[in-house]
């Protein structure tokens, strides 16, 4: 099993940084992992995702050239960069973990943490 822990959430002004950190414990399925996003009334959406091994990134279009997800292998975390925040970037965000390669489908992901509230204002 897999325990997934985030931080780093909080305030921020439109254009400003966040920077989140998603800690790991356990053993299990750690072969992809992943962020997502969910904001009030919406579906959860993906958001990037870096293959553990090699550091593969991929990134949703809206926040592709913004965001940057990278990991650290020895601490066993994984963090999100934000830049240029954006009001439409508020949300709670998730991190996750699985074993499907190259997949943006919450249902394929198999760890989640708990979440960590971001808030951008205008």
């Amino acid at each position: 099993q897999v325990q997934l822990v985030e931080s780093g959430g909080g305030l921020v002004q439109a254009g400003g940084s966040l920077r989140l950190s998603c800690a790991a414990s356990g053993r299990g399925a750690n072969n992809y992992a992943s962020w997502f996003r969910q904001a009030p009334g919406n579906e959860r959406e993906f958001v990037a995702r870096i293959t553990w091994g090699g550091g593969i990134t991929y990134y949703a279009d809206s926040v592709r050239g913004r965001f940057t997800i990278s990991r650290d292998i020895l601490k066993n975390l994984v963090y999100l960069q934000m830049d240029s925040l954006k009001p439409e970037d508020t949300a709670v965000y998730y991190c996750a973990r699985g074993r499907v390669p190259n997949s943006d489908d919450a249902h394929d992901y198999d760890y989640w943490g708990k979440g960590t509230q971001v808030t951008v204002s205008s």
